[in-house]
């Protein structure tokens, strides 16, 4: 077996790093930095970052098919112009939730991007949903009583959508329309562990198992979703850990975010960095991009 490598490849620290996705026609690195209020690229060949702020906190970016991103901006989806560093609304949900934003988000195959929102004071209470905005840029609820939107990812047959509910402690699953977007028949695939942390951002490999980013756990967890089983953990020198996404040559390195707000970066002086996983003998797959 391959061993595996571990390397701090973005040293500029976030608040909250999060969502990262990888552009191969630019061999970029796309992420957010939540409570920092910004939107990030990493280019790989020239190890340098552009950045764009927000006006509020920024959940997720994605890429558009026609162009610039889709970003969760507090608790509105807006279309990124990157060229001009701009942002215009596409939708709003909760308009009466004052308290609630936006955190992860992805695209499905078809090119729905599903985004899901928490309370920003009081998690434990419950009061997040998950959306999708459709190509139309209608929005659809699909369920409420969520405390921390997370793990967004498809199965390799697309017929079974992975989620996490990070206060939940469980990776779920949900049978997935492709056609229509519905989601049936929710069940658990994985059940934390005491010692690895809280659920938070997930991938799903070539081989159509997640790869898990544990917050607090410091590390990524590699999981079997048809057994329940782990098969593997690589460890990071950020104990929160926030999520991951497979790039680089033929996807073959994870890339990994993380959070350095409220820690003590003398002790931690990596916390907020982003980490690149080399020599896992798995690769991942392309990105979708929203089809609106």
């Amino acid at each position: 077996m391959s061993s595996v490598r571990v390397e701090c490849v973005v040293k500029e620290s976030c608040l909250i790093g999060e969502g990262p996705v990888w552009e191969e026609s630019d061999q970029t690195l796309l992420y957010v930095d939540i409570v920092g209020q910004k939107i990030h690229r990493w280019s790989s060949a020239t190890n340098s970052i552009q950045s764009m702020a927000t006006e509020h906190t920024v959940g997720f970016a994605v890429p558009r098919r026609s162009g610039g991103y889709v970003a969760g901006v507090g608790r509105s989806f807006m279309a990124i112009d990157w060229s001009t560093q701009t942002a215009s609304p596409l939708a709003e949900v909760e308009q009466c939730e004052l308290t609630n934003r936006f955190n992860d988000g992805k695209v499905d195959p078809a090119g729905r991007l599903l985004a899901g929102t928490m309370a920003i004071e009081c998690p434990g209470e419950k009061q997040g949903s998950l959306y999708s905005l459709n190509s139309d840029l209608t929005v659809t609820k699909h369920f409420n009583q969520v405390s921390i939107s997370n793990g967004l990812g498809w199965s390799l047959d697309h017929s079974v959508f992975f989620y996490i509910d990070s206060l939940n402690f469980t990776v779920d699953a949900f049978s997935y329309d492709l056609n229509t977007g519905a989601l049936s028949d929710r069940r658990v695939v994985y059940q934390m562990e005491c010692d690895e942390g809280i659920p938070d951002g997930l991938c799903v490999d070539a081989e159509g198992r997640l790869w898990v980013a544990c917050f607090n756990g410091g590390r990524v967890i590699h999981i079997d979703p048809n057994t329940g089983v782990r098969l593997q953990t690589v460890c990071l020198p950020a104990s929160k850990t926030t999520s991951c996404c497979f790039g680089g040559p033929q996807y073959s390195d994870l890339y990994v975010t993380s959070a350095g707000l409220g820690l003590d970066l003398n002790q931690q002086p990596l916390a907020g960095c982003t980490f690149k996983v080399s020599g896992l003998g798995v690769k991942g797959r392309p990105s979708d991009s929203f089809a609106g």
